[in-house]
């Protein structure tokens, strides 16, 4: 799991044009959390029953939370499964970003999520000993997909997309849209969202990006505003989803080579890419790999741009964005 930070604007829209096409908007729930979709269609078409039957089949294929789903039975399952193409295309690209982050991001890291108290089916059950048994059947090249069936050399391997298939449905939605000549878009499921061309009046759409919290159930508050175009933006923080215990505050961001909870000064991390998939990944990565690591990354990446909340040594919030990102930033507080 991973802390959700970006939060919608409220949508304002102008009605002294009345020749302007009214947005369509509706909300709902899917992978325990919630989504917002606004789009403009001259025809007007209402695409809610649509839109929830696609993250419907979705959930089937790849939710941790469905005891049947796809994903669940690989999970549970020591023999060989064919998997769907939901599957193989989180797969593939796990797998593309575990090996450009030199394993910062990991598809196998789900036994240790659990083993920390995360997870749909967590229990908190950790020390050295138990660490150090995971990590042996932890790691990306441990797994593979071979003529349609996924391939695992040990049958313990759990296989966790929760820091990519949220991206992933939110593009999955896009296509949908623009399948049916939707050129105008905003897709938010739990805060990784997807923008595609503008507003009638040719304004570009606006996102929160959130701030760190000192507790997890305090009020948000935004960090920055940005505009947003034919891109997408995720998230990933260690504000809302930790848990104390003796003092020590233990996040849901698990390093895979290490087997324990990311400590650094880094709360949070926001990608932007063409991909909303990628971005979700690649934000999960990030926060692993922490400031310094990440930045000098996306630097050297031109798909990708970054934007970085922070401690510094007196405790109090920096950012840090590349030079691609300040160009769509609208507000910073």
């Amino acid at each position: 799991m991973k802390a959700l930070q970006i939060v919608l604007l409220m949508f304002l829209f102008s009605c002294s044009n009345q020749t302007q096409t009214e947005p369509v908007r509706f909300m709902g729930e899917a992978q325990g959390t919630y989504y917002s979709i606004i789009y403009f269609d001259v025809q007007q078409r209402h695409f809610q029953l649509e839109v929830d039957s696609i993250l419907n089949a979705f959930d089937q294929s790849l939710s941790l939370w469905v005891p049947n789903s796809l994903i669940s039975r690989v999970n549970q399952s020591d023999s060989v499964i064919r998997v769907d193409p939901f599957f193989t295309d989180n797969f593939k690209i796990a797998k593309e970003v575990a090996a450009k982050t030199n394993g910062a991001f990991d598809p196998t890291v789900g036994n240790l999520t659990r083993a920390w108290g995360f997870g749909f089916d967590a229990s908190k059950n950790v020390d050295k000993h138990i660490i150090d048994s995971i990590l042996e059947f932890t790691g990306y090249q441990k797994v593979r997909i071979e003529d349609g069936y996924i391939m695992k050399d040990d049958p313990r391997i759990s296989i966790d997309f929760n820091a990519i298939a949220q991206g992933y449905s939110v593009d999955l939605i896009g296509n949908f849209f623009e399948e049916q000549g939707i050129e105008n878009y905003l897709v938010d499921i739990g805060g990784e969202v997807k923008a595609k061309g503008n507003k009638p009046d040719g304004a570009e759409w606006k996102i929160g990006i959130e701030k760190p919290a000192e507790n997890k159930d305090d009020a948000r508050d935004l960090k920055a505003v940005v505009l947003l175009k034919n891109k997408s933006i995720a998230t990933s923080g260690n504000y809302r989803k930790f848990y104390e215990e003796d003092g020590i505050r233990y996040s849901h961001t698990i390093n895979p080579k290490t087997g324990y909870p990311v400590q650094h000064s880094l709360l949070s991390v926001s990608v932007l890419a063409d991909n909303t998939a990628i971005a979700d990944a690649y934000a999960t990565a990030f926060m692993v790999m922490g400031l310094e690591k990440a930045s000098q990354f996306v630097n050297n990446d031109p798909s990708l741009d970054a934007f970085f909340i922070y401690t510094d040594e007196e405790g109090n919030y920096q950012t840090f964005m590349s030079d691609r990102f300040r160009a769509v930033i609208s507000e910073e507080y």
